[in-house]
């Protein structure tokens, strides 16, 4: 039955068995096309072929039809060799029609797809040639297929522990099934006992690598494939065991029909040499019989020691004696001798000379053959030994022969010097060669070898070129060290260069910094420094010109090497990006700086003594109007303090002051044209004084307000005096003890000086009361108590002594000496609240004399000066 008909007993139906599904599992198809590649090049490689990618390589047709020959071993139809599509898929259309014709059902698997790379398809295809070519034939105690293989592994393996073959994937995931396989059919290729069924790994390496060392079978999987897969590809693991059974099956087909032809052949060997042992014996006696040889005459051939060459003239084999005719099946000899044959003696005596030419013969045969074979052995030594030197000196011309080394860096020619030296050695290494061919040669022509002459061309072709390799390898290394040298002095050239033109550099880049460093100074004495140090500078120029003469020396010094010898000089100056343009401009430069420099130091002189002349002419005035600001304030000070003459006095005299103050008022404004100037000429300080614009505008705008708070508070002491009814003694006291108590004398008293001047006047008062009292003298909590405060809080004290008498007395003169008070005069007189207080507090007055409208200010006296009592 055709296992490919596709019939319900079929053990694998191609399109049923080949599980679409699967070939979506990347694992699997991974496996499958390692295995199925692997497979189809162990047939193709008979074929001189191979195939990189299943899917690419098959899809023109001509691998496939020629994979289909090699594993059938029948032709195909011829193919197509055209590049079109058209081609391509006649081609496959061949190969899937000689498949079925054997018998293989194809389901949905067109040249179209195969021809379009589609993978699934063409793994399909390999799977299907695989079951028609390689395991359908397996047949195992009727079984086949499939089921054949199976029990096959499993009859192989059984004697194996640990080895359970059910199935074409996870019985194989340990490797021993593989190992056991190799085992079973060739012990000494593994060592089973040392196998453990822990470590898959090493057990498929192992199973791998020897069948494809020893038994020809390709790897077509990884240990990693089987082990890393939870159910290995059972196609793939089917495809390699098949492998296996090929393999060891054919191996004992061999052996058995090999075992049956040599039982035969040694039967009819034997028998055949009885035959020709018979014959012998009796041609030998036949020819014994019939001879009649005429007395032999062999010379010896001369004896020639073994591997020397024999004489060139060698003599030629003596001709043997003419044999009667030898029949091989004689008749028996008669009873009777006849008369005219040998007699024994004679027959012994021709054999034994027969036997001495025979051995003469022999050993000149032999000293022949080995003189032969000498020549062919000295022949072919010789040839390899001129190939294996031509082989080497192929290209060394042209190498020796390179000018590379004139465009080299230093670092590059002796690397090349390295790499010639090393060349050097090779050369003297194969000298020994070069010798050896040339005895070999002359050792040719000693023995007189047929064909010297190309031997002795071949050999002077070599001796030549090895001369002219030699005159090469020597004219290179002059070549070479002569670079190195002019290198090496143009590197120390370039270093010294280096080392001078870098600080050269730098001390020019500063100088032109401070050649254009914009200088900002503020006293003569400044740019005089800077002057003296721009000299000292310009006495520096003559040796640094000579410093640029020495460096632009050594760069001619390379130029001058390079032009002489001819250097091809690659690259700039490896130590600096320096070179002579950049110095000879730099120092154009700093020269074209210097006469600049020295403008602007002789222009900033000049302005520095303007400066100078404008910082004397602010201070001659500013150290005039600072101290009579100061004077003028002390004389207002003592003003304010001393009690020379009457309060008016005292306001006379400071009026007298501000004027002359204000008078004094264009000196000032004088001061403030030069601090004018200044300002533009940007001066910001001045030795010549301690005064500033700003301290005389201050001092002055103190001492104008000084002298009008001074004459104000004077102002307000002569309205205080006048409205408090206090007098000039009283006045003066109070002065006195407020200038006692001012210990800074600043015109203020601090707040425990005034406590002290309360006590002394006689106040008795805790903690509290103070600080009432100091919320009346200094409402705005400054601290102090100013001479105003004190004398309106004394004033204040002074009055609340005042008797009711007193009180009524000023209500009188208020009244304009009548004994009663109009609303109207209240309002008139008194600020408006207290007017209106006393307004609703005083009763209206019932004296005889009494108008509408008129108030008692006497009851209310006598009343209010009850309450203030209280």
């Amino acid at each position: 039955m055709n296992p490919y008909d596709g019939d319900e007993n079929d053990y694998m139906p191609q399109e049923d068995d080949w599980d679409r599904d699967m070939l979506l599992d990347p694992a699997w198809e991974k496996q499958q096309r390692k295995t199925f590649t692997a497979w189809c090049n162990s047939h193709l490689r008979k074929a001189g072929t191979q195939i990189e990618n299943i899917e690419e390589d098959f899809r023109d047709g001509l691998k496939l039809m020629l994979l289909l020959e090699v594993i059938s071993g029948e032709r195909l139809a011829k193919p197509e060799r055209g590049k079109m599509r058209v081609h391509k898929i006649s081609n496959v259309n061949k190969a899937l029609h000689y498949i079925t014709s054997k018998g293989v059902k194809l389901v949905s698997i067109g040249a179209e797809e195969i021809v379009d790379g589609n993978a699934k398809m063409t793994l399909g295809m390999i799977w299907t040639i695989i079951l028609r070519f390689a395991i359908q034939d397996i047949s195992v105690e009727e079984t086949s297929a499939k089921e054949g293989l199976l029990l096959w592994c499993q009859r192989k393996t059984a004697p194996y522990k640990n080895v359970n073959i059910q199935n074409f994937h996870i019985s194989w995931k340990d490797g021993l099934g593989f190992c056991a396989l190799i085992h079973r059919h060739r012990p000494e290729l593994i060592d089973y006992g040392k196998l453990r069924k822990d470590d898959p790994m090493t057990n498929l390496n192992t199973a791998f690598d020897v069948a494809e060392k020893y038994l020809d079978i390709p790897k077509m999987l990884d240990a990693e494939d089987i082990v890393g897969t939870a159910r290995p590809d059972e196609k793939a693991i089917m495809t390699y065991v098949s492998s296996f059974y090929h393999a060891f099956s054919g191996a004992q087909k061999a052996e058995t029909a090999a075992n049956r032809i040599c039982k035969v052949l040694a039967v009819n060997q034997e028998n055949e040499q009885l035959m020709e042992d018979y014959e012998k014996l009796a041609s030998d006696v036949s020819t014994l019989s019939l001879l009649c040889p005429p007395p032999l005459n062999v010379p010896a051939p001369p004896s020639l020691p073994p591997l020397c060459p024999p004489p060139l003239n060698v003599p030629e084999p003596p001709s043997l004696i003419p044999l009667c005719p030898i029949s091989l099946h004689p008749s028996p000899p008669s009873s009777t001798r006849p008369e005219d044959c040998c007699s024994d003696s004679d027959v012994s005596n021709a054999w034994g000379g027969l036997e001495g030419a025979e051995k003469g013969y022999e050993e000149w045969l032999l000293n022949e053959i080995r003189r032969l074979e000498r020549l062919d052995h000295l022949a072919e030594k010789f040839r390899q030994k001129a190939a294996t030197h031509e082989a080497w000196t192929e290209g060394k011309e042209e190498m020796l022969q390179a000018r590379d080394f004139e465009t080299a860096s230093l670092s590059e020619i002796k690397a090349l010097l390295k790499k010639h030296e090393a060349f050097e050695s090779d050369l003297a290494a194969h000298q020994d060669r070069v010798e050896q061919i040339a005895a070999i040669a002359q050792e040719l022509n000693e023995l007189d070898y047929y064909d010297s002459p190309s031997v002795n061309s071949r050999c002077q072709r070599i001796c030549d070129r090895w001369d002219a390799l030699g005159a090469l390898t020597q004219k290179r290394s002059d070549a070479l060290q002569r670079t190195e040298k002019l290198l090496e002095t143009i590197d120390e050239l370039y270093l010294e260069f280096a080392k001078r033109a870098a600080p050269f550099n730098n001390w020019m880049e500063g100088a032109m910094e401070d050649l254009q460093d914009t200088f900002i100074v503020h006293t003569i004495e400044e740019i005089q420094g800077l002057s003296t140090a721009h000299e000292q500078f310009k006495a520096t120029l003559p040796d640094a010109d000579k410093e640029r003469g020495a460096i632009l020396g050594i760069h001619n010094e390379i130029a001058k090497i390079v032009a002489t010898y001819h250097v091809n000089m690659a690259g700039t100056n490896p130590y600096t990006t320096i070179n002579p343009q950049g110095i000879n401009a730099k120092w154009d430069k700093v020269r074209q700086l210097v006469p600049q420099r020295d403008q602007a130091l002789i222009e900033e002189h000049a302005r520095q003594q303007n400066n100078e002349r404008l910082r004397r002419q602010f201070a001659n005035q500013a150290n005039v109007i600072g101290p009579w600001i100061q004077t003028k304030m002390e004389e207002i000070g003592r003003i304010s303090i001393e009690m020379h003459g009457t309060l008016e006095d005292q306001l006379t005299h400071l009026r007298q002051y501000e004027k002359n103050i204000v008078n004094y008022k264009p000196k000032i404004d004088q001061l403030e044209g030069d601090h004018q100037l200044i300002q533009e000429a940007l001066i910001f300080d001045n030795k010549h004084t301690n005064y500033t614009m700003e301290h005389i505008r201050v001092g002055w705008e103190q001492l104008l307000t000084t002298i009008a708070r001074t004459i104000n508070e004077i102002e307000n002491q002569i309205l205080t005096r006048d409205a408090k009814g206090i007098s000039q003694d009283q006045m003066n006291e109070f002065r006195a003890s407020f200038n006692h108590f001012d210990r800074k004398k600043t015109g203020m008293m601090e707040a425990e000086d005034f406590k002290t001047c309360l006590i002394s006047l006689g106040y008795n008062m805790g903690e509290a009361e103070f600080s009432r009292i100091m919320s009346i003298v200094d409402p705005n909590r400054v601290g102090v108590v100013t001479f105003q405060a004190f004398i309106d809080f004394m004033s204040r004290e002074t009055a609340d002594t005042d008797t009711a008498d007193q009180v009524m007395a000023s209500f009188k003169v208020l009244a304009g000496d009548k004994n009663f008070i109009m609303a109207d005069e209240l309002r008139r007189e008194l600020p408006p609240d207290q007017a209106e207080y006393c307004i609703a507090r005083m009763a209206p007055y019932s004296g005889t004399d009494a108008v509408p409208g008129a108030l008692d200010y006497m009851s209310f006296s006598t009343a209010l000066y009850g309450e203030s009592d209280l």
